[in-house]
């Protein structure tokens, strides 16, 4: 978990409540990864499986 200074506190409640949702949504990944548990997303109208690395190579690519 990566720690956040505390000059975060400055910003707008919105803009903390991102900054917490992602790196909420990065230990899930990191913890998907650890175990090789596959995250579930909703693409193209479907659930589909992918693994962590796919996951953030995904994100890498889609600027996500």
């Amino acid at each position: 978990m990566s720690r956040v200074p505390k000059s975060v506190l400055r910003l707008p409640l919105e803009k903390r409540a991102e900054i917490a949702f992602k790196e909420a949504v990065e230990e899930v990944i990191d913890e998907h990864a650890r175990l090789g548990l596959p995250l579930y997303i909703w693409r193209d109208g479907k659930v589909v499986g992918l693994s962590a690395q796919e996951v953030r190579h995904d994100s890498a690519v889609h600027g996500k």
